[in-house]
Formats: structure tokens, C-alpha cells, sequence
């Protein structure tokens, strides 16, 4: 039994020894340790400027969320998202005017989303409160309610007369974090 620790420290220290080949060709032809981040400083960096108002910051200093920009793409990856799906399903002519209805209620329900998100502030410096997130939210889902219902007719219109192959084309979901177009899955945490 003494032999399996070495046989298992074997494969570690070959794969070591192979990540040691990697990095230092890889510096090689990058030129040198030059652009590897630092571990120690030969002077302490300069402080930064004092936070508006003379004193200290108090905290890490936020960037400013514009929930307008954040709604704007949100419904240009839904577009985007449709355009893909649409390469990717490669519509046979009989199918075109069903995607067209579709995408011209597809459309009309993006321009509203569009009208949405150009009411929402541009900037907030400050997070909103849990009920301000809270109400944000009940309105994102209400009108994702409403874009879905004014949509769906045309898009099970437009599965209908999919073959099988291109059926398990828009049943995948799409790879990625935040797609919410037709046949996607979110999954959170």
C-alpha cells in the first residue's frame, strides 16, 4: 500500500513540471517577466485624492448603475437573440411568412420595451432600497408578461410548421447568462 501515494504524487508533479513548460515558454515569447503583475512594491503607491467633501471616503466607491442602459441591453439581446435564431433555424420558404409574423410582433413588442426603458434614469448613485428593487422587478415581469402573450400566438404559429431538426434548434437553450428569448432557460443559483 505504500506505493499508491507515489503513484498518485507521480501524475501532480508531471503536471506541474508541464505548467512550469507552459509558463515559462509562454514568458519566452512574450518577452519576459515584464507584463506579470508584481507581488512586492520597491514604493508604496500615492494616496488617492480625498473623496468630495474634504474627509475620507467612507467605503469603496460605487459606479454609477443607469437602469435606462441596463433595459436597453436587455432588449437588444433579445433582438439579437432572435436574428441568431433565425440564422440558425434556415427557413424554408413556406415558413418565412410565419417567421415574419413573428418578428413584425416580435418587433412591435421591442419598441415598446424600448419606450420602457427610455422613461428609467440614466444614473443612480445611490442602490436602491429592497422595496424600490422589489417594485422594479413586479413591472420588469409584468411587461415581460405582456410581450409574451401579444408574442406567443405568432411564435406557436411559426413552431408549428418547423421540421423536427429545426425544433431542436429553437428548443436548445441559448449558451449564456441572461437570455430571455423564446425556448430559453434561465437557471438561477
Amino acid at each position: 500500500m505504500r506505493a499508491r501515494p507515489l503513484v498518485l504524487a507521480f501524475p501532480a508533479a508531471l503536471a506541474a513540471v508541464a505548467g512550469l513548460a507552459c509558463l515559462t515558454s509562454a514568458l519566452a515569447s512574450n518577452g519576459g517577466f515584464e507584463g506579470l503583475p508584481q507581488f512586492a512594491q520597491a514604493t508604496p503607491p500615492a494616496a488617492s485624492p480625498p473623496a468630495a467633501g474634504g474627509g475620507p471616503a467612507a467605503g469603496p466607491i460605487r459606479p454609477a448603475f443607469s437602469p435606462k442602459q441596463f433595459c436597453e441591453e436587455r432588449v437588444a439581446r433579445r433582438i439579437g437573440a432572435r436574428a441568431y435564431l433565425k440564422a440558425k433555424l434556415d427557413l424554408k420558404p413556406d415558413q418565412v411568412s410565419a417567421w415574419d409574423a413573428y418578428q413584425t410582433a416580435a418587433d412591435a413588442q421591442s419598441t415598446k420595451d424600448k419606450t420602457r426603458c427610455a422613461a428609467l434614469p440614466a444614473e443612480m448613485k445611490e442602490p436602491p432600497t429592497f422595496v424600490d428593487r422589489m417594485n422594479r422587478r413586479q413591472e420588469w415581469m409584468k411587461s415581460r408578461l405582456e410581450s409574451l402573450e401579444a408574442v406567443k400566438p405568432t411564435l406557436l404559429a411559426l413552431y408549428d410548421k418547423l421540421t423536427p431538426e429545426q425544433k431542436a434548434v429553437f428548443d436548445r437553450p441559448m449558451m449564456g447568462r441572461h437570455h430571455d428569448g423564446p425556448g430559453r432557460h434561465r437557471r438561477r443559483g
